[in-house]
């Protein structure tokens, strides 16, 4: 038996994803001079090597859980808030000690002016007619200061998978600082991005929408290392399951419904989620009060069985469910069981 959890999951996963046709018409609207992007091999020798270096630097200290000196060597308003840098390191140890690191790719973004950009976008490498190309990249960035900034992607890989590890660094005088990190698995469960996104179209040939669905947003998640990059395997995805959410599934702006035990839930949220190394699904869903911690683990299981018992197919996909009981007063009560114990 799964025990239960009473803590809020950490992260919160975002697609941020375009399709072909999209990312062919922002191609041939020249970006603006104020935002510049390289690759790797734009890049002249002197800044491919110190960006190299930085995010190596990163990873060393993360592999051996020395977040004071990431502190330390981060950018001011990112040193003065580091505590969820912390969190992820911390929670990631196990992924990262002792583990190798390969440079998976890497871009430098330049943006001039004197205010921060509200909606920066930056399109890297080459672009042909039908839009993103192998190596290119679409980076889009909120309220992005002017300066230069490296972003590296490292592939993890040590004996508990395969890891995405990816910084973003600014450059100060001649030292490149901290100013993101980015840790997610790249496999789960002994399976890569790839082969989600193989089982989702098996679903979808089935005829087994909820499951496709699902196992499309955990392809999406783990084959794109950053949330605000798009490459043209993001963009080919998109486009395939594009409408392809199901109807009865909660959306960002509206709610499912969902009868269990006798009383009516507002799903707000269904998700894929790693625990451990199992796939789980995450379920969301508003209570009048969630601080009541019996109440809402009565709600929590009968939640859980309408679900399996409303949509039977998630027995064969995931290996438990975490039903999360929230209300708005931000009170947050979470139950996670395996398949086999919810009946």
């Amino acid at each position: 038996m799964k025990v239960k959890a009473e803590k809020t999951m950490s992260g919160v996963r975002h697609l941020l994803l375009r399709s072909a046709a999209g990312a062919l018409l922002l191609a041939l609207s020249w970006p603006a001079a104020a935002q510049n992007c390289q690759t790797a091999s734009d890049m002249d020798d002197a800044a491919r090597t110190a960006i190299t270096a930085a995010g190596q630097k990163f990873f060393d200290m993360a592999s051996k859980g020395d977040v004071t000196s990431m502190q330390q060597n981060s950018i001011p308003s990112l040193a003065a808030n580091f505590g969820s840098i912390s969190a992820i390191v911390k929670d990631r140890q196990p992924e990262l000690a002792g583990a190798q690191a390969t440079v998976k790719s890497m871009f430098l973004l330049e943006a001039d002016g004197t205010a921060p950009l509200p909606n920066a976008e930056f399109y890297c490498g080459v672009f042909g007619k039908n839009g993103q190309t192998a190596n290119s990249a679409i980076f889009n960035l909120s309220n992005l200061p002017p300066g230069k900034y490296g972003v590296v992607i490292l592939t993890v890989a040590s004996p508990k998978g395969k890891t995405h590890f990816s910084v973003i660094v600014q450059q100060e005088g001649n030292d490149w600082k901290l100013g993101g990190l980015y840790i997610k698995p790249a496999d789960i469960a002994g399976h890569d991005g790839d082969w989600y996104l193989s089982k989702a179209r098996e679903y979808k040939s089935k005829g087994q929408m909820h499951d496709a669905w699902l196992y499309y947003l955990q392809a999406a998640d783990m084959l794109s290392p950053l949330s605000f990059m798009s490459t043209q395997a993001t963009d080919k995805m998109y486009e395939e399951f594009q409408g392809a959410r199901p109807a009865d599934f909660p959306a960002a702006d509206k709610p499912a419904d969902l009868s269990a035990g006798g009383a009516a839930y507002k799903l707000t949220r269904m998700s894929p989620a790693q625990v451990g190394n199992d796939l789980d699904l995450l379920v969301r869903y508003q209570v009048a009060d969630a601080s009541n911690a019996n109440q809402s683990y009565q709600s929590n299981m009968a939640v859980m069985k309408a679900l399996v018992t409303k949509y039977p197919e998630l027995r064969d996909a995931f290996s438990g469910i975490e039903a999360r009981a929230v209300d708005s007063s931000g009170h947050d009560y979470g139950t996670l069981l395996g398949m086999k114990d919810i009946k």
